[in-house]
This record gives C-alpha cells, sequence and structure tokens, in this order.
C-alpha cells in the first residue's frame, strides 16, 4: 500500500526536487557573483569597501537561515512583493556570499603577490593584473572548498518550505498527509534524493578540480 503510493506520488517528489535543485542554482550563482566581487574588494579594496565586506559576512554569516528567509519573504515583503521562490533565492543567496566571499579570499590570497608585481612590470594594469592572473588560480584553487558550499546550500534549500516554496520537503509533507502517516518511509526516500544529488554535484566538482589541476601540485585523490 505505502510503496504503492510512492510509486504513484514519486513524480511529484521529482518536482519538487526539480524545483529545489534550481533553487539551489540561483542561491549558488548569485553568491559567486557577490562573494567573488565582496573578495576582491577585501584583498584589493579602500579600507571603507574592506569594512562593508566584514559587516556584510558577520551579519549574513551570524543569522540563521529560517530566520532570512522570514525577514526577506514576510519583512521585505511587505515593501516590496516578493514570490516564495525569489525571497528564498535572495536570503539564501546572501547568506552564501558570505560564505563564498571568505573562500574567493582566501584563495586570492593564497595567490604569489609577487606575480601582480611582475604583471605590473611588464605593463599591465593592476585590474588586469587581477582579472589574468589572479583570478585564474584563485577560481581553480576555490574549487576544493567550494564543493562544502554546495554541499551545504543544497540542504539548505530544504528550509524553503517555511516560505511556500514547493520543493521537495514540501511536497514529502503533503505526500505523508495523503498517507495519513508512515512520516519515517516517505522521509527516507526524500533524504536518499537529498543524498544522491549531493554525491553527484560533488563528483562533478572533484572532476573538474581534478581537470584544472596544475602539474607539479598535488590534486584531490594524486598519489603521496
Amino acid at each position: 500500500m505505502v510503496f504503492d503510493t510512492l510509486v504513484a506520488e514519486f513524480p511529484f517528489l521529482l518536482r519538487g526536487l526539480w524545483i529545489g535543485v534550481q533553487l539551489l542554482a540561483a542561491l549558488l550563482a548569485l553568491g559567486f557573483v557577490l562573494g567573488l566581487t565582496l573578495a576582491v574588494m577585501s584583498v584589493y579594496g579602500h579600507w571603507t569597501l574592506r569594512l562593508f565586506t566584514v559587516v556584510f559576512e558577520r551579519i549574513f554569516r551570524g543569522i540563521p537561515e529560517i530566520v532570512l528567509l522570514l525577514l526577506f519573504f514576510y519583512g521585505i515583503g511587505e515593501l516590496l512583493p516578493l514570490s516564495p521562490f525569489l525571497a528564498a533565492v535572495l536570503a539564501l543567496g546572501l547568506r552564501s556570499t558570505a560564505y563564498q566571499a571568505q573562500i574567493f579570499r582566501g584563495s586570492i590570497q593564497s595567490v604569489a603577490g609577487g606575480e601582480v608585481m611582475a604583471a605590473r612590470a611588464l605593463g599591465m594594469s593592476r585590474l588586469g593584473a587581477i582579472w589574468h592572473i589572479v583570478l585564474p588560480q584563485a577560481l581553480r584553487r576555490s574549487i576544493g572548498p567550494w564543493t562544502n558550499e554546495y554541499s551545504a546550500e543544497l540542504k539548505a534549500t530544504s528550509l524553503a518550505y517555511v516560505i511556500g516554496v514547493v520543493e521537495l520537503t514540501r511536497q514529502a509533507s503533503y505526500i505523508v498527509s495523503n498517507l495519513q502517516g508512515n512520516t519515517l518511509t516517505v522521509f527516507a526516500v526524500v533524504a536518499a534524493m537529498y543524498f544522491v544529488v549531493n554525491r553527484l554535484g560533488n563528483a562533478g566538482l572533484y572532476a573538474l578540480e581534478r581537470k584544472l589541476a596544475v602539474p607539479g601540485f598535488e590534486g584531490r585523490g594524486a598519489s603521496s
């Protein structure tokens, strides 16, 4: 009975998973663009820009995801109407920005300062040196730490149900209501779906890291 119902309802779980994946992609993209910008500002910017990045990171890292979701949907939503999906993208995306900024800042700082000086000595502008010399290396080095951010934000998408985003967790709650129980079975399936998406994403990122590895530097999975 339960198995038959799960099979019949599985397309709805897949639909919820697809919405969750779209949410994940959107918030990570937002966090990537803004996080990289903040990282560059914090390393090369004026002290006022560095102060802004510190304040931003501490605020959005210090507030729980679920509180941010409620603030954006019910707080900002009173001033500027936001759909549940957009509110979730902004709330979780800005929080991801704070964490990605730290990842990228560490990667940027790992690039030897002498490389920028050498580029400037060859006539390259400071912005050009950052864009063509520093960032390509920093982005390659950030892939490893970025896998953790991917996993964390995938799990965070499950919280978007509190503001009405019909993602995987909410779809599962609907199925539990229809079944009038069997919560463990339904959410065991949901847990397996999250696990598969997490492993597939990490495997793809690890493969990208190996592909972009520079000979002479130890890469993931390299023999010691």
